[in-house]
């Protein structure tokens, strides 16, 4: 039997007879994919598509911020930007045009900017992303010469409410509390195997699937860069702990974590529902803090700063390093506590050789005794 079309997919043929792929949720509008059927390019249109596309502002007055925004939102600046990206930028300059779309371009100032920051400031994590998507908007406006200077330079992000070096990294105990309160079969206990346990990051762990998976290793390339290169190449083995929570679990014909209505995930929708998860497991880890666990992991565990890079997807090494160190200095600041112990004290701590063993014994078998 062939397997069912995901939702809202459908097919055409046009007179031609070419193939034309598009998602209609009921009976509103058609989004077309452009891109290859099939190719990881083709399923992030998709969910894209189920989405839905961003619509521009209705009879925006000229060199108004609503105005300027519409024009932004069809520029090649805004497509180099991943389909996350413009999602995330559209619901801020949703919110951005309701409030002060008919504002005149020219009078956007860095005042105005730090206020619409401040407003948000009880989420730091909203007010970051609304002065990232600002950031954005009016590096793209400065080089169009619409204003005179950009409004967002020297304005700082906040400080979230994560640990200083980003998303708090879950703790052995975490990771335990987790697992028990998830057993495996369910979905929440396959999606923590999967990041754990591959290093994705929660926008490709959406998409991966069998079809990514042959002779026991998953190889898949990572979403597109924020600056719009292309993802890497990476291939995982699919460790015991994960085998058995993917046969255990219900998953897609696409993808191995499914909606309840057993559709593909948006990553964003994803985080939420994982962030709940965690709640109820009494955790206060995020989907990326369970990736920053198993690198750190690996790290303390003696992987180099090349098998990282392979295993999480990254470019350079600037982030393997990061892990490396922080591994490294553990182990040298464990290694150096005992010499801070008094001299008797380190003795006793020192293996104690066998009857026999040692200098003396070196002698003995040098001299034949």
């Amino acid at each position: 039997m062939p397997r069912p079309r995901p939702p809202h997919l459908h097919r055409e043929e046009t007179r031609h007879g070419a193939v034309v792929w598009y998602v209609r949720k009921g009976h509103g509008s058609r989004i077309r994919i452009k891109a290859e059927y099939g190719s990881d390019e083709f399923w992030r249109e998709y969910r894209a598509g189920l989405e839905g596309a961003p619509k521009p502002s209705k009879a925006a007055k000229a060199h108004t911020l609503a105005w300027a925004l519409d024009r932004y939102r069809n520029s090649s600046a805004w497509a180099a930007l991943a389909n996350a990206t413009r999602r995330q930028r559209e619901n801020v300059f949703r919110n951005v045009i309701a409030t002060a779309g008919t504002v005149p371009l020219k009078a956007i100032t860095a005042e105005t900017i730090r206020a619409g920051r401040e407003r948000r400031a009880a989420k730091p994590h909203a007010a970051n992303n609304f002065l990232k998507a600002m950031r954005g908007f009016f590096a793209w406006a400065s080089e169009g010469n619409l204003v005179a200077a950009d409004p967002t330079k020297g304005i700082k992000l906040l400080a979230g409410a994560n640990d200083a070096d980003g998303f708090r990294v879950w703790s052995q105990e975490e990771l335990d509390r987790f697992e028990a309160r998830w057993p495996i079969g369910t979905r929440e206990r396959l999606a923590f195997d999967l990041l754990l346990y591959t290093g994705l990051r929660r926008g490709d762990a959406v998409r991966v699937g069998r079809q990514h998976e042959r002779d026991g290793v998953i190889t898949i390339r990572t979403e597109k860069h924020r600056k719009g290169k292309p993802g890497e190449l990476v291939s995982i083995p699919i460790l015991p702990p994960l085998a058995a929570s993917i046969a255990a679990t219900k998953t897609g014909d696409l993808t191995y974590l499914v909606t309840d209505a057993g559709q593909p995930w948006v990553k964003e929708s994803f985080g939420n529902w994982f962030g709940d998860a965690c709640r109820k497991a009494g955790c206060p880890g995020s989907a990326h803090g369970l990736r920053k666990a198993g690198a750190t992991r690996a790290a303390e565990r003696g992987a180099s700063e090349r098998q990282l890079m392979a295993i999480f997807g990254w470019s350079t090494g600037k982030m393997a390093q990061h892990y490396t160190r922080a591994a490294d200095r553990k182990r040298l600041a464990h290694d150096a506590a005992q010499l801070l112990l008094p001299a008797q004290e380190q003795n006793e701590k020192r293996p104690h050789l066998e009857p026999g063993a040692g200098a003396s014994a070196n002698v003995r078998a040098k001299s034949g005794a």
